[in-house]
């Protein structure tokens, strides 16, 4: 099998590591994978490493681009591999490593580019916000502010970056929650539903969360053609430990504490002429209105856990907020 290989050598799990690029690279050659590795002369940056990756991978029988990196680095693969019918196949090597986790893949990176040889290729749907594409979510609110205060801090070591975490922290409590407009359509030839909402923080994900026991942010199926909309009512620390304990229980949808709905597109109407958006961790400044539509099955990829064909009449399961 003939594969383009293309690594983020910044990504947390290599960090600390040098040896380990290499043995991901034997991995997949005893696996029986033929590479052409496109490496950091190719370009200056991961985007343009990914483009030279997409061009070379044009050329192969079956192509594919495997693309080894967190979810930002996976989420900006996808967004260039989608409609082109070239398969992505994904070496997990960050934190959280989202969609390799619903794709069933093994977090331990030389596991996965084993495993990636007996994959399957399916095909999955993605979002896109404003242009932006997110293969899992899209966050407005407080949880943004917190990553941009442990980012500023992570790299300062010592009690004083901890307590300016703490305090900008405390500070974000403070602020008064986003006045937002939503319009939805609750199925295909209905009118449009809308709601004035004032949220702390606001989830849109690519396809539903599964609830079950024992199941935390799992989405069982990847393709379904829905996006699932979650905004908790209230927003804290203790707030989010009872949200972790119900979702472990298989009870989360099922709590009065947040309101979720299910659409094919959403727009988010806001008096500010930007709000900051978190797209599958990467967070940049968007112009409202905020406009979310999904693309059904438009990504190709390599997966070890079964994802279900569509289930068309899916789309007519609405949770009302």
């Amino acid at each position: 099998m003939r594969a383009v290989l293309v690594m983020n050598n910044r990504a947390g799990t290599l960090d600390g590591r040098p040896e380990l690029p290499g043995q991901i690279e034997d991995a997949l050659r005893e696996s029986g994978f033929d590479l052409r590795i496109i490496g950091e002369d190719a370009a200056p940056d991961m985007g343009g490493r990914i483009d030279a990756a997409v061009a070379a991978a044009r050329d192969l029988p079956a192509p594919l681009v495997i693309v080894g990196g967190g979810d930002g680095t996976v989420c900006g693969a996808a967004g260039k591999l989608a409609g082109t019918g070239i398969a992505l196949g994904i070496l997990p090597l960050g934190t959280l490593n989202v969609l390799a986790r619903d794709l069933g893949m093994p977090l331990d990176p030389l596991e996965a580019a084993r495993a990636l040889a007996g994959a399957e290729t399916k095909r999955i749907d993605i979002g896109e916000v404003n242009g932006e594409i997110f293969t899992c979510q899209a966050v407005l609110g407080l949880p943004n502010r917190f990553a941009r205060l442990r980012q500023a801090n992570r790299r300062t070591p010592g009690i004083a970056a901890r307590m300016r975490t703490i305090l900008g922290t405390l500070r974000a409590f403070g602020r008064p929650p986003l006045s937002l407009n939503l319009v939805w359509t609750d199925r295909p030839g209905a009118p449009p539903a809308s709601k004035h909402v004032r949220a702390r923080a606001l989830s849109v994900v690519n396809n539903p969360y599964e609830e079950a026991l024992g199941s935390f942010f799992h989405r069982p199926r990847l393709d379904t053609g829905l996006l699932a909309v979650h905004r908790p009512k209230r927003f804290g620390l203790f707030w989010s430990l009872v949200m972790l304990v119900a979702m472990g229980l298989g009870l989360w949808r099922r709590t009065e504490e947040v309101e979720h709905f299910l659409t094919s597109e959403l727009t988010i109407e806001s008096r500010r002429p930007n709000l900051r958006v978190s797209t599958d961790g990467e967070i940049r400044m968007l112009s409202t209105p905020l406009r979310f539509q999904l693309h059904p099955r438009a990504l190709c990829v390599l997966a070890l856990a079964p994802v279900a064909e569509a289930d068309r009449v899916a789309r007519t399961e609405t949770l009302t907020a």
